[in-house]
């Protein structure tokens, strides 16, 4: 099942990474009726202000799923739904409506006139690029991802907890006489050395 928390891991750092990347990339031109037939370029991160965070967390979740427990990776497959859905469903919208409210704050930002009304009646056309479908296709692996981990979750082999237990814990009887740097350990786990 090793395989199984590798490609759950991967697919999870890789939409979000796309996500972020995707933010910093043009996904609306805005050509505007102001006699110069002006273009503005319309990043992802204005037209879908939730695109960064989510994707940042998105990131995190896979990086985290590579060492959590079992009870986090349910936690962590169920965000990872939420959030696949968030930012799919604000993607979509984009995608299949693009509302002029998506590119409001470029253009304000461009020609000082805000008000929705006023920045459409601005607005004489609107074209997309590819990083709105590249974006939404992210999710759809995202989402997979998540639920292939809440699907597999249970099977997947601890993690670095194993990797980090003391001789003790791991069962392992010490072949050695006890020092004075197990004594200090003692101390850190509260026990008195002394008594």
């Amino acid at each position: 099942m090793r395989r199984a928390r590798s490609a759950a891991v991967l697919a999870m750092l890789a939409a979000g990474a796309i996500g972020v990347i995707a933010s910093t990339q043009t996904w609306i031109d805005v050509t505007l009726d102001d006699g110069a037939q002006q273009t503005i370029a319309v990043s992802g991160a204005d037209a879908l202000p939730v695109l960064t965070p989510l994707s940042l967390a998105a990131l995190a979740l896979g990086a985290a799923l590579s060492i959590v427990g079992p009870v986090l990776r349910y936690l962590f497959g169920v965000l990872g739904i939420l959030i696949a859905g968030l930012v799919g469903a604000g993607t979509a919208q984009l995608l299949f409506a693009t509302p002029v409210s998506a590119t409001a704050a470029a253009v304000t930002e461009a020609t000082g006139i805000s008000g929705t009304d006023a920045v459409a009646s601005l607005v004489s056309g609107l074209s997309l690029t590819p990083w709105p479908a590249v974006t939404l296709l992210a999710q759809v692996v995202l989402a997979a991802a998540a639920v292939f981990t809440l699907v597999t979750a249970r099977r997947w082999a601890s993690g670095a907890s194993r990797k980090y237990r003391t001789a003790e814990e791991a069962g392992v009887a010490a072949d050695r006489p006890h020092d004075a740097i197990d004594s200090w350990d003692d101390l850190s786990r509260g026990d008195d050395p002394t008594a």
